[in-house]
């Protein structure tokens, strides 16, 4: 029985601008879940893990619901200019528009778990990244990262104890007075992911009156409630 959510029909077409020196196998994965409006913030977030990190050999995957012409001459010449590989997918975004999504976060941000579901099969690890994420260092401490047997993810902590205490009361989770994440950077444990079957219960939760109710951060909440004592910070 498949451990995924999201098939991979939810891609209707992907465009791969691959202009590296690297075999696939030695590339590290980054990705990327947004619309029209962060297209450019994506082009420039790539550039700048690219200036800080030059000799690496790195993958880019963009998901999107939209990519006209003049982004696909863009996305083509970054991959060009600095010798890597874009892979954009096209997504077909029906199963998401009944989730909930509020002016500041679109149906967009649940991307992610079509990416987790998409590399199941294809590697050990992807970092996602949003859009608005600029690099300033090197990555090598997420390439070399080796996860414990039971963590799911590596993540960045936000806020303070008071914020994480709030958010264990108002999400019913006393775990998380122990830290609260920001979704826009996760190192997904992907073999430990599909296992745990995270995209599946994120949606069903994402789908839950009583949940929703709850939440006032969409997915992020979500995951912070599936991914307590499971992360690391």
């Amino acid at each position: 029985m498949s451990r995924k959510y999201f098939e991979e029909e939810v891609i209707q077409q992907t465009l791969d601008y691959n202009y590296a020196q690297h075999s696939d196998a030695a590339k590290f994965n980054i990705a990327y879940g947004i619309d029209k409006n962060f297209l450019f913030g994506c082009g420039v977030s790539i550039a700048s893990v690219l200036l800080a990190n030059p000799e690496k050999a790195l993958a880019f995957h963009v998901f999107t619901d939209f990519f006209g012409s003049e982004d696909q001459q863009r996305f083509e010449a970054l991959a060009k200019q600095y010798a890597t590989q874009i892979v954009v997918y096209l997504i077909d975004c029906e199963r998401l528009k009944s989730l909930p999504s509020t002016k500041n976060w679109t149906y967009a941000t649940y991307f992610r778990f079509i990416i987790a579901d998409y590399f199941s099969d294809k590697t050990d690890r992807v970092l996602y990244l949003d859009a608005d994420i600029a690099c300033k260092g090197s990555i090598q401490e997420l390439i070399d990262l080796n996860f414990a047997e039971n963590e799911i993810a590596a993540v960045v902590a936000e806020g303070e104890l008071e914020w994480w205490t709030k958010r264990s009361v108002s999400l019913a989770t006393p775990g998380l007075v122990s830290g609260y994440f920001n979704a826009g950077f996760i190192l997904i444990n992907i073999p430990l992911w599909t296992a745990e079957n995270i995209s599946k219960k994120a949606i069903e939760m994402l789908k839950d009156p009583e949940v929703v109710q709850r939440i006032t951060h969409l997915d992020q909440d979500v995951l912070n409630i599936l991914l307590v004592n499971k992360a690391r910070f």
